[in-house]
C-alpha cells in the first residue's frame, strides 16, 4: 500500500527537464540532469549539438585544444540513455505550469534519417551545391549535405533546405531544375539527365518549345536577367544525342498483367505512358495519325523542333516496353467496349486539340482561307500547300507565329500577321514574336476580322478589318470592343487563321464520353476520372490549348491516378498539393551577363526548315549555370539519395510537432557573435583581411579552413603583424547600441595572440588596442602579464579611429597613444574582438516561454536568484543570462540543474532508463591482439608529427592485428567504427594514440566495453599533451618520439589484464563545510533535493563576508536575503548544523566518505557522520593593507569598512565633500597577480550610491583598468554621468598618499593631461584584494590542491570549475576564486547538481586500478598503514596488511613504500611497467 501511494504522489510532477540550447551550458546541464535520475529533453535548433565552444581553437588560460576538452561531452551527452536529443527543433508553445509543462517542440527535417545514417560522408562527396560554411564563419564553403563538424553530434549529416527553389515550384512538371543546373555546373551530365527525366521525359523536346514560366520567377532576374533554364535541359538532350547512349530508365517495379491503354500520342499520353511502364504496366498507345507525337508532329514546325530530336524521345518511350499503334482511330478502330473486351484496365483520353476554330466571318469558306491547325500539320506531313506570295494570318497566339513563319519558309514574300491584341498583349510569347520580326513577319495589332474579299472565282483576295479597342472588359475577360468606322481592307493570295483549337469530337459522343460545355473532355480536376470511372481524360483536349510541360504535367497525374484505380487506392488522398517556393537575398549579389543562344542568321532561314537555335555548348552551359544562385540551397538533384548505401537520406521528410511533458525546463540558447559589417568603419565587409574574432578562431584551429595554418584570407600568405582591436560590438551605445561588456572578449584577444605567434613561421608582431584590460578570472591576469612580458605581445591603450585598407591587401590603421600622439601602422591582417550579443531566435524563445528580457534582451534574473527567471519553473543559464566566459557558463548550467529539480526530486528515477551492455568477452586465455588507433586531432597532432608514419610503425609492432589512423578519433563516428572493428577483427587489446587520459580515457573505455571487453584492456599514448605541443618545432623529434610512446603502449598492453569493480552503496547524504552565503545555499539546495545534509561552520554564527555587504550590484538588499537564508538552513528538517565546529578527520571514497567533526563550546565534543559527497565553501577574506597610510588616518577604510559606514549611518560619510576610491590594492601585483574580480563594481557602486545621497561630493576613482564587465558596465556609465571622475595610473607609478596635520592628500598622475594631479580627500577607500581564508589543514585532509595564493584548484578551468580531481569533493564560494554574490550563489547551487549525480543513486562502482597485498610476502611493517594519505589499509586478524578494493584511490604511494614489495598496483604491475620501459630502452640503444 505504501508503495502504491508513493507512485501515485510521484505522478504529481513529472521527472523530467528541458534544456533549451546544446551549447556547453545546455550539455552540462543535461548531463548533471540525467545523471542525478532525470529524462532530459533537449533542444537544439542547429544539427548537432556543441555551439560555439565547438567552434573555438583554443581555451584560455590553459591554452587547451577546446575540441579536445569538449568531445568527450559531445560524446557522453549523444550517447546517454536519459538524454533524448531534438536537433533542428524549436520551442512553438509551452502550457502548464512549474510540474507539469506540455511544450510542443517544431522539428525541421534533417532530410536524413538519424536511424539510418552511419556518418559515411558519401552524400556530401556527390553534392553538387557548394555553400559558405557557416561553422567555418563562412572562410570555406561546404556541401549542401554536411555533417555540421567532424566530432558532431548525433554524428549523423544533415541536408540544408532554404525551400522549395522557384523554378522548381512553377515548373507545371516540378522537375529539380537547380539540381540539374547544378550537375551541369559540375560536369555531371549523365547525372543531370537523369534527373531530368524522373519528372519530365523530354529534355529536347521541352528544351526547344517550353514557355518556361521558370524563368519568369527566377531569382536571378532580380539581379539581371532570369537563368536561361530552358536552353540547359535542352543542352542535355543535346549532349545525350552526341553521346550517342540514350539514358532509358529502369523499370524497378514487377511486370504487372494489367493493361493500360492511352488514346493519342501527344506530350500528355506518352508522358502517361512513360511512368506507367515504370511501374510495370504494359501500355498501348493508339494513334489517329501515321506517326506519334500529336502536335509536338504536327502542330510545332521542324524549325523548332526537328523531328529527329522528337523520334529520339519518343523512341525511349519505347524502350520501355510501351506499344504505339499508328492510323489507329478511336470510335472507328477501337472503341471503349474492344478495349474493355481486350482486357484492358483503364484508359487515358488525350486526343489533343487538332482542329482550328472559326472566325464567324461571312466567305470564311472561300477559296483561299486555310485553318491555322490543319495548315501546320500539312507542312509537317509533307503535303503540297499552295498559299501563294502574299498571305495573312489571322491571330496574335504562338499557333498564328509558327503559322506566319512556315508560310515564310514555304515561300511566301509578305507575310502579315494581324491580331485583336496590342503588341504587349499578345499572347504569343516574346522570343517568338521577336524570331517572327527578325524574320520580316509585319505584324499589325488591334485590328479585328469584319469580312473577306472574294473574286469572281469565290478566292478569297484579302479582307476587311475593324479596329479593336479594347479586347478584354473591366473584369479581364475576353469580350472585343470594336470601332466599325474605323477599317482597313488588307490584300492577300491566302487568308489563314489561326485564333484557336479544337478538339475533333469525331466518335466520342458515340462512346458516350462525357464533353464539357467548352467543348472539351469532361473530368474531375484533380484525379482526371471522367464518369466513366475506368476511363480517364487529360491534356489540351480536357483544359484547352495549353504548353508541352503541361501536358506532361497532366500525363504525370493521369499515370498516378490510374495506377491507384488499378489498385483500389484512394484517387484523392494527398494529391493536392500547393508549391510554394523561397528566394534568397541578393542586394550583394553581382550581375553576371546571361549567355546568349547562337542562332541560324535570318537569311538563311528563307525556304528552309532548318533549325534555328544551335543551343548551348558545353563551356557556354557551364558558363551559364554558374549564373544560379541556389535559391533553395539543396538543389534536391537527389544524387545523395543513390550514394547513401544505408538508405537514411529522405527528401520527403516533413516538419513534425511532438509534445512532450516535463517538470522543469532550462533556457540555454546561447548568443551570437556581433555582426560588424553595418559599419564601413571597420572595412569588415567589404575586406578579406578584416575578419572577426570567431572567423580567426577558425583560421587557428586544425579543423578550420586552412587546418590550423596561420594565413590571411585574401592571399593564403602568412602574416607577419596582426592588430586587435577591441569593443568591437560592446560598450558603445553611439554605433551598435550594446552598451555592455561582453566581457570575454579581452581574454580571448590574449589567448589568440599567443596562439596566432605559436601558429607563425616566423616572428608575428601582435598588437592590442584596448580601452580597459579586462582579466578579471581566475589565473586570467597571470595569462596577460605572460602575453606581454614573455610572449611580447603589445598592448596598445587606444581606439582605433581610421582602418583603411592599401594595395596588396594590407591595412593602414590610424589611432592617438595616451600621450595624444596620432600614430600610423601598417598591418597585414585586422581581428575585431566582437562582443557577444543577443541572438533573434533567443528572444522569440523568451516570448513563447513568457520569460522577461532586461533592457539588452538578455534573460532578466536576479542577483540573489541568478538562474531563476520570472516564470516558475523555467531557469535560464549560459550566455542568454548575460555575457561571461565558459567556467561561468558551466557553474550556472549545473546551478540551473540543481534549481530545476528542487521540486521535481519526488519524481527523481521515475522515467529514467538503464543501459544494457553486452557480456564481457573473456579473453584471458587468448595471445594478445592489440589494436591501435593512432590520431591525428586535426593538426594538433597531425600537423607536427608524422602520424601515416607512426601508423605504418605500429604495424610492425608485436601483437599488433589492426592500426589505423583517424581525423578525430574521439568523434563519435571514429567511436561507432572501433567498436565494429574490435569485433571484426577480434581485437582484445586497444591502444590509442592521442591527447589526455585525464578527458579521454573514460570516453574510449566506454567504446571498448559496449564492444563486449572488460574497460581496462585500454592503454592510451599521449602524443599531444606529451609530444607535439612540447616539440611543435621539431616534426622529425615529436615523429620518433610518438613511435616511442606507441611502442611503448603496446608492449604494456600485452601484459595488461581484465579488472573488476566493486559495487559500493551510496551514503544519501552530503556534508557541507563553511557557513557563508555559499555554504547555506549548497547546504539547502541539498536538502531540497531529499538528502540529509550536515553543515559544518567554525564561527559561532552563519552569514559569512554577506553580514556585512549592502546590497548587490542590481541593488538587491542582501541582509534580508541573509537573515531568511539563516532562517531556512536552521529551520531545515533535512540539515543537521553544526556551529564553531571544524572537520578533523574524513576517509573514504565518492559516495561513500566518513567524517568526524569535532564541535567546540563549553566541552569539545565529536560525532561521525556518513555522507557521499563534501562540498567546501571555506570562503574569503579582505587583505590588510599596509599601504597606502592603511591604519593611520581613521579616514582611510576598506570596502567592508565603507559598507559598514554607509549601513551604520556614520557622520563622516555625510560629513565628506570629496572621496577618493583607489584600486587594486594588495592585488594584480607580482606577490598576488589576481585580479579580485569584484572590486570595480563595488567602488562603482558606491560611488553612485555617494553621489545620489550627496550630489555636490567629489569623487573620484584611481583605476589602473575599470573591470565593470558584463552589465556591471551600466554602473560604469552611470557613474560618469553622475560626474564620478576616473583617472587611470600605472603600477609603476602608483598613486602617493600622504597626511599633513590630519588631512589627506592623494597625488597621482593624469595620462590625459600627463601631470600629476593632487587630491584632498575627506573619505578615501581601498578596493583591497579578496584573499581564501586560511585552511591548509582542512585543504591537506580532503587532499585538495591550491594555487599559489591559496585558492582551491578545481579538476579542469573550463568544464569542471566546481569539481576537484578528487571524485565526490566539490567546492563553491571565494574559497575556489573572488567573485560576487550571484557568482557565488551559482556555483554553490552548481555543487548542489554535481554532488546530486552521487547521491542520487543507490551505488556506485569503485576500484579496478587497486593496490592488492600478497599475504605470504607481508612483514605486517605497517608502512603501508603509515604512508597511505586515504588511510585504507590496515592490518587484519589474518595477520598481513589489507587493502579494501571500495576504499582504495589506485595511488600507489604504498606500492612504491612496500619494504618487500608485497603490495602490486593493479593496471601498473611491475611485469607491464617493466615492458613498458624495456620496450623504450631497447629502442633507444638500437639507435
Amino acid at each position: 500500500m505504501a508503495s502504491k501511494q508513493t507512485s501515485e504522489t510521484k505522478k504529481s510532477v513529472v521527472g523530467s527537464v528541458m534544456v533549451v540550447g546544446g551549447g556547453i551550458a545546455g550539455i552540462q546541464a543535461s548531463l548533471d540532469l540525467a545523471d542525478s535520475g532525470y529524462l532530459v529533453k533537449m533542444v537544439e535548433s542547429k544539427s548537432a549539438i556543441g555551439g560555439v565552444m565547438a567552434q573555438l581553437d583554443k581555451t584560455f588560460p590553459t591554452n587547451d585544444c577546446s575540441m579536445c576538452v569538449i568531445s568527450p561531452k559531445l560524446v557522453e551527452a549523444g550517447r546517454h540513455l536519459n538524454i533524448d536529443l531534438f536537433t533542428t527543433s524549436e520551442v512553438e508553445k509551452v502550457e502548464g505550469e512549474a510540474g507539469n509543462f506540455k511544450v510542443t517542440l517544431l522539428q525541421r527535417p534533417r532530410y536524413v534519417e538519424l536511424d539510418k545514417c552511419t556518418a559515411c560522408g558519401e552524400c556530401a562527396k556527390v553534392c553538387p551545391i557548394n555553400v559558405p560554411n557557416n561553422f567555418d564563419e563562412g572562410l570555406r564553403e561546404r556541401k549542401a549535405a554536411f555533417k555540421l563538424y567532424p566530432q558532431g553530434m548525433p554524428s549523423a549529416y544533415a541536408i540544408e533546405k532554404r525551400g522549395t527553389a522557384p523554378c522548381k515550384a512553377t515548373c507545371p512538371a516540378h522537375v529539380s531544375i537547380q539540381g540539374y543546373i547544378a550537375l551541369i555546373n559540375d560536369g555531371r551530365y549523365k547525372e543531370a539527365l537523369k534527373l531530368f527525366k524522373q519528372e519530365h521525359p523530354f529534355p529536347g523536346v521541352c528544351g526547344r518549345v517550353c514557355h518556361h514560366p521558370c524563368e519568369g520567377q527566377c531569382t536571378r532576374n532580380d539581379v539581371d536577367k532570369p537563368l536561361a533554364i530552358r536552353e540547359l535541359h535542352r543542352f542535355l538532350a543535346d549532349y545525350e544525342r552526341r553521346s550517342g547512349e540514350t539514358y532509358v530508365p529502369e523499370i524497378k517495379e514487377a511486370k504487372r498483367d494489367e493493361k493500360i491503354a492511352v488514346i493519342g500520342s501527344g506530350p500528355a499520353g506518352l508522358t502517361a505512358a512513360y511512368y506507367l511502364a515504370q511501374k510495370g504496366y504494359s501500355v498501348t498507345i493508339f494513334e489517329k495519325l501515321p506517326e506519334p507525337g500529336g502536335m509536338m508532329r504536327v502542330g510545332i514546325p521542324e524549325y523548332r523542333l526537328p523531328r529527329d530530336i522528337l523520334a529520339m524521345e519518343i523512341d525511349t518511350v519505347r524502350k520501355l516496353g510501351v506499344e504505339i499503334r499508328c492510323n489507329v482511330a478511336f470510335g472507328k478502330d477501337v472503341t471503349l467496349e474492344s478495349l474493355k473486351k481486350d482486357g484492358y484496365k483503364a484508359c487515358f483520353m488525350a486526343i489533343g486539340l487538332h482542329g482550328g476554330r472559326r472566325l464567324g466571318v461571312e466567305n470564311e469558306d472561300a477559296d483561299g482561307v486555310l485553318q491555322g491547325v490543319d495548315f501546320l500539320r500539312d507542312a509537317a506531313m509533307g503535303k503540297e500547300v499552295q498559299i501563294g506570295e502574299e498571305v495573312i494570318v489571322v491571330g496574335g497566339g504562338n499557333v498564328a507565329i509558327d503559322v506566319a513563319l512556315t508560310a515564310k519558309r514555304k515561300g511566301a514574300k509578305k507575310v502579315t500577321l494581324i491580331c485583336l491584341e496590342k503588341r504587349e498583349e499578345m499572347p504569343a510569347w516574346q522570343h517568338e514574336i521577336e524570331e517572327a520580326l527578325e524574320s520580316d513577319i509585319q505584324i499589325v495589332n488591334s485590328f479585328g476580322p469584319k469580312s473577306f474579299f472574294i473574286d469572281k472565282n469565290k478566292k478569297v483576295s484579302g479582307i476587311e478589318f475593324k479596329t479593336c479597342t479594347a479586347v478584354f472588359d473591366e473584369n479581364k475577360r475576353f469580350n472585343p470592343k470594336y470601332d466599325d468606322n474605323a477599317c482597313q481592307p488588307f490584300f492577300g493570295d491566302t487568308v489563314i487563321i489561326a485564333i484557336g483549337q479544337s478538339t475533333d469530337l469525331s466518335g466520342l459522343k458515340e462512346q458516350n464520353i462525357a464533353i464539357s460545355r467548352p467543348g472539351g473532355l469532361q473530368a474531375d480536376p484533380v484525379t482526371l476520372q471522367t464518369p466513366i470511372e475506368w476511363v480517364f481524360a487529360g491534356g489540351d483536349a480536357f483544359y484547352g490549348p495549353k504548353s508541352v510541360v503541361d501536358a506532361v504535367s497532366c500525363g504525370k497525374e493521369a499515370a498516378e491516378s490510374i495506377h491507384r484505380f488499378v489498385n483500389g487506392l484512394d484517387l484523392k488522398e494527398g494529391r493536392e498539393k500547393t508549391w510554394e517556393f523561397v528566394k534568397p537575398e541578393t542586394a550583394r549579389e553581382p550581375k553576371k551577363d546571361r549567355v546568349k543562344v547562337r542562332c541560324l542568321d535570318p537569311a538563311a532561314r528563307e525556304c528552309n526548315f532548318l533549325e534555328v537555335s544551335f543551343g548551348y555548348d558545353e563551356e557556354e552551359a557551364k558558363r551559364e549555370a554558374e549564373r544560379c544562385l541556389k535559391c533553395g540551397i539543396c538543389s534536391e538533384c537527389y544524387q545523395c539519395v543513390e550514394a547513401c548505401l544505408a538508405k537514411a537520406v529522405n527528401h520527403n521528410q516533413q516538419p513534425t510537432r511532438t509534445v512532450v511533458e516535463v517538470g522543469s525546463i532550462i533556457l540555454a540558447p546561447g548568443f551570437s557573435p556581433y555582426d560588424p559589417s553595418k559599419h564601413e568603419y571597420y572595412a569588415y565587409a567589404n575586406h578579406p583581411n578584416v575578419v572577426t574574432a570567431l572567423e580567426f578562431e577558425r583560421v587557428l584551429s586544425a579543423s578550420g579552413p586552412y587546418q590550423g595554418h596561420l594565413i590571411r584570407p585574401s592571399d593564403h600568405k602568412e602574416p607577419k603583424k596582426i592588430a586587435w582591436l577591441q569593443c568591437i560590438g560592446s560598450r558603445d551605445i553611439n554605433k551598435c547600441d550594446h552598451s555592455y561588456c561582453s566581457a570575454v572578449c579581452c581574454m580571448y584577444a590574449a589567448k589568440q595572440t599567443v596562439i596566432a605567434k605559436e601558429h607563425s613561421k616566423s616572428g608575428l608582431d601582435t598588437a592590442v588596442f584596448f580601452m580597459d584590460m579586462r582579466t578579471y578570472g581566475k589565473e586570467f591576469e597571470r595569462y596577460y602579464m605572460r602575453c606581454e612580458k614573455e610572449k611580447g605581445v603589445r598592448f596598445v591603450r587606444s581606439r582605433v579611429h581610421t582602418i583603411d585598407p592599401l594595395e596588396g591587401g594590407d591595412l593602414r590603421l590610424r589611432y592617438a597613444n595616451e600621450e595624444g600622439e596620432l600614430v600610423e601602422e601598417i598591418f597585414d591582417m585586422v581581428v575585431l574582438s566582437v562582443g557577444l550579443a543577443p541572438n533573434d531566435a533567443a528572444v522569440r524563445l523568451a516570448n513563447t516561454m513568457g520569460v522577461e528580457l532586461n533592457s539588452h534582451k538578455f534573460a532578466k534574473t536576479r542577483d540573489l536568484a541568478p538562474v531563476a527567471t520570472n516564470r516558475d519553473g523555467i531557469y535560464v543559464c549560459g550566455v542568454f543570462q548575460g555575457p561571461k566566459d565558459i567556467p561561468q557558463s558551466v557553474m550556472e548550467a549545473s546551478a540551473a540543474a540543481a534549481s530545476a529539480t528542487k521540486n521535481l526530486a519526488e519524481a527523481r528515477g521515475t522515467l529514467i532508463r538503464t543501459k544494457q551492455l553486452p557480456p564481457e568477452l573473456d579473453v584471458s586465455g587468448e595471445a594478445p591482439r592489440v589494436g591501435v588507433f593512432v590520431c591525428n586531432c586535426g593538426i594538433n597532432i597531425g600537423g607536427v608529427a608524422d602520424v601515416p608514419a607512426v601508423r605504418e610503425y605500429a604495424r610492425t609492432l608485436p601483437h599488433v592485428v589492426h592500426v589505423e589512423d583517424n581525423l578525430f578519433t574521439c568523434s563519435q563516428d571514429t567511436q561507432d567504427k572501433m567498436k565494429v572493428v574490435i569485433k571484426e577483427k577480434g581485437i582484445n587489446r586497444v591502444v590509442v594514440a592521442s591527447c589526455s587520459p585525464r578527458t579521454h580515457e573514460p570516453l574510449f573505455q566506454e567504446t571498448i566495453r559496449e564492444a563486449g571487453l572488460n574497460k581496462y584492456l585500454f592503454e592510451m599514448a599521449n602524443i599531444r599533451d606529451q609530444n607535439t605541443w612540447v616539440h611543435m618545432n621539431n616534426p622529425e623529434k615529436a615523429t620518433e618520439k610518438a613511435k616511442d610512446l606507441v611502442r611503448m603502449a603496446v608492449a604494456k598492453a600485452a601484459y595488461i589484464e581484465p579488472l573488476h569493480q566493486v559495487s559500493l552503496e551510496v551514503k544519501h547524504a552530503g556534508l557541507v563545510v563553511g557557513g557563508g552565503v555559499a555554504g547555506m545555499e549548497a547546504a539547502l539546495g541539498l536538502a531540497d533535493q531529499g538528502f540529509q545534509t550536515y553543515l559544518v561552520e567554525r564561527s559561532s554564527h552563519l552569514g559569512g563576508n554577506a553580514l556585512w555587504l549592502r546590497a548587490t550590484w542590481q541593488g538587491e538588499k542582501i541582509q534580508p536575503y541573509v537573515e531568511a537564508l539563516v532562517e531556512r538552513v536552521s529551520n531545515h528538517p533535512k540539515i543537521k548544523l553544526y556551529l564553531d565546529a571544524e572537520v578533523i578527520e574524513t576517509s573514504g571514497i565518492l559516495g561513500n566518505f566518513t567524517s568526524t567533526i569535532a564541535i567546540g563550546g563549553t566541552t569539545m565534543t565529536t560525532v561521525s557522520i556518513e555522507h557521499g559527497a563534501t562540498v567546501l565553501a571555506t570562503g574569503g577574506k579582505e587583505y590588510v593593507p599596509t599601504e597606502y597610510e592603511y591604519g593611520r588616518h581613521p579616514n582611510i577604510l576598506t570596502h567592508k569598512q565603507m559598507d559598514e559606514a554607509m549601513t551604520g549611518g556614520d557622520p563622516r560619510i555625510a560629513a565628506a565633500d570629496t572621496a577618493v576610491f583607489i584600486q587594486c590594492v594588495g592585488s594584480r601585483i607580482p606577490e598576488r597577480p589576481s585580479c579580485s574580480r569584484v572590486c570595480c563594481t563595488h567602488s562603482v557602486k558606491t560611488a553612485i550610491a555617494l553621489k545620489e545621497q550627496k550630489p555636490e561630493m567629489n569623487i573620484f576613482i584611481l583605476y589602473r583598468d575599470v573591470r565593470t564587465y558584463g552589465f556591471r558596465e551600466d554602473l560604469y556609465r552611470k557613474a560618469r554621468e553622475k560626474g564620478v571622475i576616473f583617472i587611470r595610473f600605472d603600477l609603476t607609478a602608483p598613486p602617493q598618499v600622504v597626511q599633513n596635520n590630519g588631512e589627506l592628500s592623494v597625488t597621482v598622475k593624469d595620462h590625459i593631461l600627463g601631470r600629476p594631479i593632487e587630491l584632498n580627500p575627506d573619505l578615501l577607500v581601498l578596493a583591497t584584494a579578496i584573499l581564501p581564508n586560511e585552511n591548509k589543514d582542512l585543504f591537506e585532509l580532503f587532499k585538495v590542491p591550491i594555487n599559489a595564493e591559496g585558492f582551491l584548484v578545481e579538476a579542469h578551468a573550463k568544464l569542471r570549475p566546481v569539481d576537484f580531481a578528487s571524485e565526490g569533493i566539490f567546492m563553491a564560494g571565494l574559497a575556489h576564486y573572488p567573485k560576487s554574490i550571484d557568482e557565488t550563489i551559482a556555483q554553490a547551487q552548481a555543487s548542489v547538481s554535481r554532488a546530486a549525480t552521487i547521491l542520487s543513486k543507490d551505488a556506485i562502482w569503485v576500484g579496478g586500478v587497486t593496490a592488492i597485498v600478497e599475504p605470504d610476502r607481508c612483514a605486517v611493517c605497517c608502512t603501508c598503514v603509515r604512508t597511505c594519505p586515504y588511510h585504507v589499509p590496515y592490518i587484519g586478524s589474518e595477520g598481513h596488511a589489507v587493502i579494501d578494493p571500495a576504499g582504495c584511490h589506485g595511488c600507489g604511494c604504498c606500492v612504491a613504500e612496500c619494504p618487500g614489495k608485497a603490495i602490486t598496483l593493479k593496471h601498473f604491475t611491475d611485469q607491464q611497467l617493466i615492458a613498458k620501459t624495456a620496450a623504450l630502452f631497447a629502442e633507444c640503444v638500437a639507435r
